[in-house]
């Protein structure tokens, strides 16, 4: 029993000893920082956690847990209490920054926030949003002016051949902007599956259940549920005119992938005509040409002695060749002009439109009322 005792002792060190170590950035209602650094066990422990809770991933997810409300969001990691907002593993370059820079004076009323008048927890899920959608908005107004650069240089029809470093920067953009429309839409589910659930909504309400004062104002007519609720769903909107943002990029590309196909199309038509036409050329000169081989075999004739002969079978040769090879033109130009369009019958003749029948008789009326006062002028 004392070996097993002193085992057991001996895993719980090395546990604990193991176990890993947050650092820490606090903030308290008036913006004050602090920074330290506790070991999870411990942190969990004050805070009234289970270890799960704090067991973060990369998804992004809002929950409540023992009247705490627990923000998954990428690379931020954030607890949310009534009187403090706890910020774990901060040392992130981009992180930092707003940290330091923007969110203690957020939360002390300095910032912009619309909820300052409202409980804390609201300011500080209003901030963690808001700093969510201005990093999606950066990347969008990132990705817009490159991908519309890129478009618009693939897109010129006088290109005959598409340059394959656009091609590329065109793909690598495209990878992003699905990266952005992925973040975008776990955003928003993150966001619905909220607000299509009034106890979580209720339940985020930290104060309402802490603070007797704000649960009188609550009661008496300031509904903080509602307010939680309108907040949410401002940035859902937001979220939403971004993603219809990056799908009208999406189409952008998507249409123009189909004229560059059509601009590749038409100049390769361009080129399989030209070498049909060098074909037909090829074959009518070949074929008055046997008049010349004939001519030149080793046969003993009289024509062979008349001088004018070489130049009149020359001239036939290529009179001739030239006369098929522009009959064989006219066959090809017949076959590849576009069809006529068909006959519209009269019975689609006479059903005009009203406005068009009304034009036409205020025109006949114009041209009968000038002509009678120039009769009248002349007279």
């Amino acid at each position: 029993k004392f070996y097993q005792h002193a085992t057991t002792e001996a895993s719980q060190a090395t546990l604990a000893s193991v176990s890993p170590v947050f650092a820490v950035m606090k903030f308290d209602k008036e913006g004050n920082t602090t920074y330290f650094e506790k070991k999870k066990t411990e942190l969990y422990q004050e805070l009234g956690l289970q270890a799960r809770d704090l067991r973060f991933q990369h998804l992004m997810s809002i929950a409540t847990r023992n009247n705490r409300i627990i923000v998954r969001m990428e690379f931020l990691k954030a607890v949310i209490t009534p009187e403090f907002l706890l910020i774990l593993d901060y040392r992130n370059l981009n992180l930092e920054h707003w940290l330091i820079n923007e969110l203690a004076s957020q939360l002390a009323g300095e910032g912009q926030l619309v909820t300052y008048s409202l409980p804390f927890e609201f300011r500080a899920i209003e901030a963690i949003l808001q700093y969510r959608i201005s990093k999606l908005q950066g990347r969008l107004n990132t990705l817009q002016p490159q991908i519309l650069e890129t478009l618009e240089a693939l897109v010129d029809p006088k290109l005959l051949s598409v340059d394959r470093s656009k091609l590329h920067i065109l793909l690598q953009n495209g990878k992003s902007l699905s990266e952005l429309e992925t973040d975008l839409k776990v955003f928003k589910e993150t966001i619905l599956e909220i607000l299509d659930e009034e106890e979580v909504i209720e339940e985020l309400c930290l104060s309402k259940w802490t603070d007797p004062q704000v649960f009188e104002e609550s009661t008496s007519g300031i509904d903080h549920a509602e307010e939680m609720e309108l907040l949410l769903e401002n940035y859902y909107r937001q979220a939403e005119d971004l993603a219809n943002e990056a799908r009208e990029l999406r189409v952008l590309i998507d249409d123009s992938e189909s004229i560059v196909f059509i601009n590749l199309d038409s100049h390769r038509n361009v080129m399989m005509r030209l070498n049909l036409q060098l074909t037909m050329g090829t074959f009518s000169l070949s074929l008055f040409g046997l008049i010349g081989v004939a001519f030149g075999m080793n046969l003993e004739s009289s024509l062979e002695e008349d001088p004018r002969i070489f130049w009149l079978v020359t001239g036939i040769m290529f009179l001739g060749s030239g006369l098929i090879w522009r009959r064989l033109l006219s066959f090809l130009g017949r076959h590849l002009e576009p069809p006529l369009p068909p006959h519209v019958p009269a019975v689609l003749k006479k059903s005009q439109p009203t406005a068009g029948r009304v034009e036409i008789k205020n025109n006949l009326k114009a041209e009968t009322f000038g002509l009678s006062r120039s009769t009248l002028t002349n007279q």
